[in-house]
């Protein structure tokens, strides 16, 4: 039986529009999304680069435009976060362990938490035994190490461990690992639906 999970953030609880960054940065002049942005952005995600060198990073290939633009055209990735999801994990609290273990950046993270408000955002947070971002880790999925770095850190049964992500890549290495995966499908599934999986010994 499992008795913890591990989230995801993106797409499993705040909904995401991963075209709108690319769109907006386009409108501001980028000719393409390249290799080197796309660097610079797993730099970013692991906390390798700050904030300003960051927005800069990518100035480089926009100089036309301002940084208060690209900030703005970076965070437009950024939707809602339905009620109906947070009172879903505050029962769901109650019974099992629960991590957040997420792939985003610090602009990101400030975005969210100053849209949602200190009250929204904290409800969240207290969800959770413990809340990971890879911009504070100095590590992301899909790599191995993260997921050890959990285990480790929290005795953690992988028999006994649920981990839910809307990217294959990172449910693969997680089943590699032993954990049960619900590599969950945008726009087909809902968090929520999480006991109405049966092949999930919840």
């Amino acid at each position: 039986m499992i008795n913890t999970i591990i989230f995801d953030f993106g797409d499993i609880f705040i909904n995401l529009d991963k075209e709108a960054t690319i769109k907006g940065l386009k409108e501001l002049g980028l000719s393409e999304w390249n290799e080197d942005l796309n660097q610079l952005n797993l730099q970013f995600e692991k906390g390798e680069v700050s904030e300003e060198n960051f927005l800069m990073g990518i100035q480089r290939h926009i100089p036309t435009a301002c940084i208060d633009e690209i900030s703005s055209a970076w965070n437009a990735i950024l939707l809602d976060f339905p009620l109906y999801r947070l009172e879903f994990l505050q029962k769901l609290s109650k019974k099992y362990r629960l991590f957040l273990l997420s792939n985003t950046d610090a602009i990101h993270i400030e975005t969210f938490e100053q849209e949602t408000g200190i009250s929204f955002y904290s409800d969240f947070y207290q969800c959770f035994e413990k809340v990971y971002f890879s911009f504070e880790m100095g590590m992301r999925k899909p790599d191995a190490e993260i997921f050890n770095y959990l285990i480790q850190k929290h005795d953690l049964s992988v028999k006994k461990t649920l981990f839910v992500d809307d990217k294959k890549e990172n449910t693969d290495t997680a089943l590699s690992l032993g954990f049960h995966i619900w590599n969950l499908q945008v726009g087909q599934e809902d968090v929520v639906q999480l006991f109405s999986k049966k092949d999930l010994q919840l």
